[in-house]
């Protein structure tokens, strides 16, 4: 009987060392990655807010103005706006968190002696013995989550002041320095690539600058469509509530159902049923509008991805690193996207070349 043929492969140490110091390399990044997670979560913010802005300050280069001058115009207006949508907001939007806040001991009586909306769920599932047996044996910090010491909330909240105050400065930077850090980059690259980068670029820029300010936007018609009907059934808490609208619509698909059932429970709660009903009956026809007619004509012009696309990726972003992958997925995966289409194009070109008649 035959021997089977002994193959031996030989590795040179160079070869050996480059492997192993590529995986250390690998290894070190992602634990740097780790450590300053919190930190490379500003900077993203920061670099979708800038992509977000720079149409804006390219329209002003346009029209004469240097770069900084047309990046510290349209800075200096958003916090302008900003600033004036705050004076606009904030103080009713306090007045209607305060107002709330009182008004949940009465919901609290109702619920205890079984009357109102939410009456059956002491009568028929003794909701509120249960929280009493609970808030007995776990504390209120317990049964409510909030069991961190007041030392740490304390250092969150300072840290997300920090991290508000770190993103403005890095947006403005961004805007100012970008266009001109990516140049050096650039000039860094050999010229029979350069041009491929470029594209792929201008892409990624494109299909990111397109979702954020798309996303805005719809998160804003969605925030003041739901205040004109909160008010328009008599809600005492309709721009408090427009504005929780508003953060939950900038998450894709999922957001407009998370709104719809707190503003629809808190509008049931604080007026009746026909009125709750008329509430939720609107956020199920927005919810299909903006899902059917506004995202995949925003997305599908400036992501180029469908919806099966767009929900899987939400799904798998919201997965790694919950509320912001959500944010972060359709971006990533219309990046991802335009890099592969780029590698695919240059297979094409490199096999035609290879072989003409491919």
């Amino acid at each position: 009987m035959a021997q089977p043929e002994v193959r031996v492969v030989t590795l040179r140490s160079r070869t050996v060392l480059l492997l192993i110091g590529l995986t250390v390399l690998a290894s070190v990044t992602l634990l740097l990655a780790y450590l300053a997670w919190q930190v490379l979560t500003w900077i993203l913010i920061a670099l979708f807010l800038a992509a977000a802005l720079n149409p804006a300050v390219q329209f002003f280069e346009r029209r004469g103005l240097s770069r900084a001058a047309a990046a510290s115009l349209v800075f200096a207006m958003t916090l302008l706006a900003l600033t004036g949508i705050g004076f606009l907001v904030i103080p009713p939007l306090l007045a209607q968190v305060s107002d709330f806040v009182d008004a949940v001991p009465d919901f609290v009586d109702d619920v205890t002696a079984g009357r109102g909306p939410l009456g059956f769920l002491q009568e028929e599932y003794k909701i509120v013995d249960r929280i009493r047996e609970a808030i007995e044996s776990q504390g209120a910090g317990g049964v409510l989550g909030l069991s961190l010491p007041v030392l740490d909330v304390v250092r969150s909240v300072v840290t997300a002041v920090v991290g508000v105050i770190t993103i403005v400065f890095l947006t403005f930077f961004m805007l100012l320095e970008g266009p001109r850090a990516v140049d050096r980059f650039l000039e860094l690259l050999p010229e029979d690539t350069r041009a491929r980068y470029e594209r792929v670029g201008g892409d990624i820029y494109r299909t990111v600058s397109g979702y954020v300010t798309g996303n805005l936007l719809i998160s804003l018609i969605a925030a003041v469509l739901a205040t004109i009907v909160l008010f328009a059934v008599g809600s005492k808490y309709a721009i408090a509530l427009g504005l929780v609208v508003a953060i939950f619509d900038l998450i894709p698909l999922a957001g407009a159902a998370i709104a719809t059932v707190i503003v629809g429970t808190i509008v049931f709660i604080e007026t009746d049923w026909l009125r709750g009903v008329i509430v939720v009956g609107f956020f199920i026809a927005y919810q299909q509008f903006e899902n059917h007619v506004l995202q995949p004509l925003v997305y599908g012009r400036t992501v180029e991805l469908s919806p099966l696309a767009v929900l899987c990726a939400v799904l798998i972003g919201a997965q790694l690193a919950g509320i912001l992958g959500a944010l972060l997925a359709i971006p990533v995966a219309g990046s991802l996207l335009a890099i592969g289409r780029e590698v695919l194009e240059y297979r094409r070109e490199t096999a035609s070349i290879r072989d003409p008649a491919v």
